[in-house]
């Protein structure tokens, strides 16, 4: 089974299957699940808010830049080393459906079951890879220099329909190394 291999040198983060197990052994979403499944201890601090998406997320989200989303600010920590900052983006429209996706904690599976059980199931899901440099605020809480690459995440999840139900935009600390299979069938 594809899993994450969490060590002093990095995490590999395995693609293959880690939306479909978030829920494993009660895990609040994909990050818990796959870190306790590799024997590391995994918490998040995590702010809710809303607001108005960036442009580049509000274009993602096919709404108009002023339109309200919640916004799920998260920092993840393997133990205590902090080694992501992720942004989630939800649409207004989707958090009425499916209002615990606007709460501090989202119960087991996180978000993305939230939505299922309010009949907006992820059945597709688009992350686009890039290397960025490091902000002011990202390199101090990351523990690198400012201008220093990381790689982003940012991730589209997507309705049988089409629908946009959420944007995740990941920075990740140094040492990441990102798997992803492709069935040639």
């Amino acid at each position: 089974m594809p899993s994450n291999i969490i060590g002093a040198e990095g995490i590999i983060r395995d693609a293959r299957s880690r939306y479909r197990q978030r829920a494993e052994g009660g895990a609040h979403g994909a990050f818990e699940a796959e870190t306790k499944r590799a024997g590391q201890n995994p918490r998040a601090e995590v702010d809710v808010d809303r607001g108005s998406a960036p442009a580049e997320i509000s274009a993602l989200l096919g709404g108009e830049s002023t339109a309200e989303v919640v916004i799920r600010k998260r920092r993840m920590y393997v133990g205590e080393r902090l080694v992501q900052l992720a942004d989630t983006y939800i649409p207004a429209s989707v958090a009425e459906a499916a209002p615990t996706v606007a709460e501090l904690d989202t119960g087991e599976g996180g978000i993305i079951s939230r939505m299922a059980e309010a009949g907006l199931a992820q059945t597709n899901v688009v992350e686009d890879v890039t290397q960025v440099r490091a902000s002011a605020e990202q390199a101090s809480a990351l523990g690198v220099s400012e201008g220093d690459s990381l790689l982003a995440i940012t991730h589209v999840g997507q309705t049988d329909s089409g629908q946009v139900v959420e944007v995740t935009h990941h920075v990740l600390g140094p040492g990441w190394t990102l798997r992803y299979g492709v069935p040639l069938h």
